[in-house]
């Protein structure tokens, strides 16, 4: 059933091509916090997988994150798990299952998870996405269309995603 409703909110979608290893994306969380306070359900941050070579605990991590949203927990597990990236390069996979444990998540669920693979191809499908529209490196965002690349630098690119929001959603509003 479609709800063309007129008293549907406007929804702008930012993806957000991310990698649970990386200190860039930790950075980029206060981005994302101040966007969530400044759109609220009006802008939906989607996490999409890319998880790069040089942090052997990255794979896994996307995979818990899929586990955690599977619970109920995505973003606090997100979150939480990029807050501490030193301690998941020195930890690895215990350390997904130790902070799921923190966050009160099924932690032995977690942990059969990583065993049997069965987030892998969610990871794998985000990853290939990434690649084929010019993903190179993390946190990488799309909004409108428009891609945006925060490993390098993210100075200015919360405001460049205010921008397009703000015309999208100004758009869904006519």
């Amino acid at each position: 059933m479609s709800d063309s409703s007129p008293d549907r909110p406007s929804v702008a979608v930012l993806e957000v091509w991310c990698e649970l290893q990386c200190p860039d994306c930790r950075t980029a969380l206060d981005d994302l916090r101040a966007l969530r306070a400044r759109y609220g359900d009006r802008l939906e941050l989607r996490l999409r997988h890319f998880p790069l070579e040089k942090h052997k605990h990255a794979f896994a991590a996307a995979q818990a994150a899929e586990e955690a949203w599977e619970q109920g927990q995505g973003w606090p597990y997100v979150e939480a798990v990029l807050g501490r990236v030193e301690e998941l390069g020195r930890k690895g996979e215990p350390f997904l299952v130790e902070v799921a444990r923190e966050l009160g998540l099924d932690a032995e669920e977690f942990d059969t998870a990583l065993i049997d693979g069965r987030h892998i191809l969610i990871v794998d499908a985000d990853q290939a996405e990434g690649k084929a529209i010019g993903v190179t490196g993390t946190p990488t965002y799309v909004i409108g269309g428009e891609r945006l690349d925060g490993g390098k630098s993210q100075e200015g690119l919360r405001e460049r995603i205010e921008e397009i929001a703000d015309r999208l959603l100004a758009g869904q509003e006519n």
